[in-house]
């Protein structure tokens, strides 16, 4: 199978395209710039517009069976304008989808996000059948784009992944990753709620699922690993995984939040303590399984960013 891989770069798509290669997939690995860029051999690389603006698809998926699409902009808070939003990531893949559609691509596989559902916490669990509530220029941009695929025909398969961790994690899952590392007490031993997170590794599986399984076409699914944990469970794995003891301390979730706040990092401080719990069912019932589980993939997420010894250097892992 020949398949289109947009944002192949990129966090998740590195080592998608990675996977789909040693797959025996026929790889296009579109990335911004070509320079530097590690990929596979086998992968073909091509480049990708800036999705500020208008896109000319048609070069990019001529020829290719499916598409991945993962390139748009991340959710990086509220100081990126709405406009900037539904630009990258609701015209520029309108515009992929049909594309694709004109092209006679057989699979498209859209990376949307729970952000497209609801916000950073929700009181109910996830469904796939309650009805989309974005709060944010992000989420409504992802849904706008999901509605766009689904309009331009072509067979499609709908992601709505958790907050994906795994070896080369940014962002909040960075952040935390060195706040764990610390050598002393962390305040998040009161910390109850429970979230899902999603292995880097389980939602590669997911994507295969989506592109070769035919009970995945035409479907929305939410991607989570099967079990929530609370943010002290998180932080209690990620201490154990760097070979310290939990050693957390029972601060009322509200102070912290409070001084969180007051450094502008609320909204970080809810994507992790906030409870968000995306049920998986759907996708294991039509078939998908996940391949780890998050006390082993948190473990290989924290091996892969400690230093290592090479002879008389020390560096850290890609």
């Amino acid at each position: 199978m020949k398949v289109l891989v947009t944002g192949a770069s990129g966090f998740i798509g590195r080592p998608l395209t990675a996977a789909l290669a040693q797959a025996g997939y026929n790889v296009r690995a579109a990335v911004r710039e070509r320079r530097g860029r590690q990929l596979p051999s086998g992968a073909e690389v091509a480049v990708q517009p800036d999705l500020a603006g208008p896109v000319d698809w048609a070069p990019l998926v001529a020829g290719m069976d499916a598409v991945v699409h993962l390139a748009g902009i991340a959710h990086v808070g509220p100081d990126v304008p709405a406009a900037m939003y539904d630009r990258a990531n609701h015209l520029a893949t309108a515009g992929l989808a049909r594309a694709a559609a004109a092209a006679g691509v057989r699979r498209f596989v859209f990376m949307s996000s729970t952000r497209a559902q609801v916000g950073a916490a929700s009181a109910d669990p996830l469904t796939e059948s309650a009805t989309p509530h974005p709060t944010d220029a992000y989420g409504r941009s992802k849904l706008a784009a999901e509605a766009a695929v689904r309009a331009a025909g072509v067979p499609c398969t709908i992601l709505r992944p958790a907050l994906v961790y795994g070896p080369g994690a940014k962002g909040n899952f960075a952040s935390l990753m060195r706040v764990a590392a610390l050598p002393v007490p962390l305040p998040f031993g009161a910390f109850s709620n429970r979230r899902s997170f999603l292995a880097l590794d389980n939602l590669i599986g997911a994507v295969r699922f989506a592109l070769e399984d035919p009970r995945a076409a035409n479907e929305t699914f939410l991607v989570a690993d099967p079990q929530a944990i609370s943010l002290a469970r998180l932080v209690s794995m990620l201490r154990a995984a760097a070979g310290r003891k939990p050693w957390l301390a029972p601060v009322p979730p509200l102070l912290l939040k409070i001084a969180l706040s007051m450094m502008g990092q609320r909204d970080s401080f809810e994507r992790l303590s906030g409870t968000l719990v995306a049920e998986p069912h759907k996708l294991i019932a039509a078939g998908w399984q996940p391949v780890t589980n998050t006390e082993t993939a948190i473990a290989r997420m924290v091996q892969a960013a400690s230093p290592r010894k090479s002879g008389t250097a020390s560096r850290s892992t890609p």
